[in-house]
């Protein structure tokens, strides 16, 4: 749309308009492709930051590649806190506690045991053991999951109230645009005037720059979960450590006895 102002207004002579129109689409252009640029080198270092790791044996020797360069048939070593890379298999070794929350929705850990199957994302909770992998990547029951949900192609609460907002003003620019063009053409006015200005009135209307702000807010919204991520990871942490110190103090206070003891009726109560 700006640019068919930018064209009118040089067909018309008036170049003032054509300049200011011009460096409008310009600078446009520019913020948008530097926004978008900045938004994803921030997320790429946030990607970075999280990127998952894996201790895989490779000739004799242990080593800490990123999970995305396994293959199937390495052997790993998983224990406590490590997030499975892939899915494997678990070799011999004592019984771990696996979180699969994130895939089964289960609260509770699964005992898993020589020659069960484990998938990516979960987590260890408890033990140490071997593993051979024998999917990666989107091979993996998280992969396969992640493919259906993308296949799915749900526009969020977001994107549709903004394209609901972009259609209305389009249906008011439109309307508004040919009541003028009617008008004007019954009152005999010059066909190229009255055709800029409607364009005018059209570009005013409609937010041409909605994809800039978008992607200027989006960026700026990047980098500050670049920044928040290790500050909620750390507030958590506090407030976590706070709960236990409440819970502490509170069975202190309310189980105790002055002489030491413990109440038996309390403490059954509570």
């Amino acid at each position: 749309m700006i640019e068919v102002a930018v064209i009118l207004s040089g067909v018309v002579g008036h170049w003032p308009d054509f300049f200011i129109i011009l460096v409008l689409l310009v600078a446009n252009a520019v913020v948008g492709y530097s926004e978008e640029r900045q938004a994803g080198n921030a997320i790429d270092a946030l990607k970075a930051k999280l990127a998952v790791t894996s201790r895989v044996k490779r000739d004799g020797d242990w080593a800490t590649p990123p999970a995305s360069e396994l293959v199937p048939g390495d052997i790993i070593r998983l224990r406590l806190g490590d997030i499975v890379p892939a899915d494997a298999r678990l070799l011999d070794g004592d019984e771990i506690e696996v979180d699969q929350s994130a895939l089964t929705g289960e609260s509770l850990p699964a005992t898993c045991g020589p020659g069960d199957a484990i998938y990516s994302v979960s987590v260890v909770r408890r033990g140490e053991i071997g593993a051979l992998v024998y999917a990666t990547g989107t091979d993996t029951y998280f992969g396969k999951t992640a493919e259906l949900v993308q296949d799915a192609h749900t526009a969020s609460h977001f994107q549709k109230a903004v394209l609901k907002i972009g259609n209305y003003l389009i249906v008011l620019a439109v309307a508004l645009v040919t009541l003028i063009m009617v008008v004007s053409l019954l009152r005999g006015d010059a066909f190229l005037t009255t055709a800029q200005f409607a364009l005018v009135l059209t570009v005013a209307a409609i937010p041409v720059a909605m994809p800039t702000v978008l992607s200027v807010t989006m960026a700026v919204g990047a980098r500050l979960v670049r920044g928040w991520c290790a500050v909620a990871r750390q507030e958590a942490g506090h407030r976590q450590q706070a709960r236990g110190d409440r819970g502490a103090r509170w069975r202190r206070r309310v189980v105790r006895r002055q002489d030491g003891h413990v109440d038996p009726e309390r403490a059954d109560a509570r």
